[in-house]
């Protein structure tokens, strides 16, 4: 054994037992030796005998959940990001990103790109096993497109995904287009969610048209047994106040409106957002905010008109409810 050799070994020796000298210092109390323990309540750490605390505001690498069963850890824990029925295979899979960089921002080089497509090509086969979960996917791919145009929350697209998911297990897709279906749980979600959109705005965005839309809406309803109530017209109107730029007065004479509007029963067999239109331009009036009909018309997506008919009916409506 050379002398070097000999050297490395010794140092080696000497280092780990600086380590373990560091260590059993760590564990003892720096004043009077005594032993330490943590304190995970407010986060120190203190000496057993003198009480002197050695270390404070400590990070605490746990949970910030509590489980009172084996069952309840098991369903708590997580690692990664959150599933999700948004995605085909609920976000478990691997995605290989599109940027052709490495960890620390370089271009990759020719060769490098080359297998990268490659390895995309290959892992997005892997992700689609087989027809059913293609049209999983092709079908939230749609959602996801179409409630994006229509400014919808995310609650809206897992609502929409969920419906699309139980129409493809009880079969129902048979006879009927990918679009057309998934068109048709985007527009249940948004009405389940408050947050509803007219057939006009949502065919807007479809690849297929009103009709089947419809069609396809009332099937998938009946069959999977939905609880949708009725288009409130008070759901359209924050979203036309906003579209116009009109101030809070105006949604809150138009709720009015719509309130007298609904104690009268004039908006039994009424398209809601009609009525929702119309209660912003009676509003808008009301308050001396100048806004035209042809400007409602064309955030609403509804004829002039329709606006005008529905207007006079709601003022009706609020004259005689205000009549002695």
């Amino acid at each position: 054994m050379t002398d070097t050799t000999i050297r490395r070994h010794t140092s080696e020796r000497e280092e780990a037992r600086e380590r373990d000298e560091e260590e059993s210092e760590d564990l003892v109390c720096p004043e009077c030796g005594g032993n330490l323990a943590s304190d995970a309540e407010h986060g120190e750490t203190v000496c057993e005998d003198c009480g002197l605390v050695v270390e404070e505001d400590e990070i605490d690498p746990g949970p910030e959940w509590r489980a009172f069963d084996a069952n309840e850890k098991d369903e708590k824990s997580r690692v990664g990001a959150p599933t999700t029925n948004m995605m085909h295979d609920k976000g478990l899979s691997t995605n290989i990103g599109w940027q052709d960089k490495d960890a620390y921002g370089n271009s990759l080089s020719s060769r490098q790109r080359e297998k990268m497509q490659r390895l995309r090509t290959w892992n997005e086969r892997f992700r689609t096993r087989d027809s059913k979960e293609r049209n999983l996917k092709q079908a939230l791919g749609e959602i996801d497109r179409m409630a994006s145009a229509l400014g919808l929350p995310e609650n809206v697209r897992e609502t929409a995904s969920v419906i699309y998911r139980r129409a493809l297990d009880e079969d129902l897709l048979p006879g009927r287009s990918i679009e057309g279906v998934a068109t048709s749980a985007l527009y249940a979600a948004a009405r389940q969610a408050g947050t509803p959109r007219s057939l006009d705005e949502i065919a807007a965005v479809s690849r297929v048209d009103k009709d089947e839309i419809a069609r396809t809406y009332r099937y998938v309803v009946r069959e999977l047994s939905l609880e949708i109530q009725p288009a409130d017209p008070e759901s359209y109107v924050p979203r036309f106040v906003s579209d116009l730029d009109l101030p809070d007065e105006v949604e809150r004479r138009a709720r009015q409106l719509l309130d007298t509007a609904k104690e009268q029963g004039v908006h039994s067999g009424k398209s809601p957002v009609g009525l929702a239109a119309a209660a912003v331009y009676a509003a808008s009036l009301l308050a001396n905010e100048k806004v035209t009909q042809s400007e409602v018309s064309e955030v609403a997506n509804i004829s002039e008109v329709t606006i005008r008919n529905r207007y006079h009916e709601l003022l009706e409506a609020e004259e005689e409810f205000t009549a002695p």
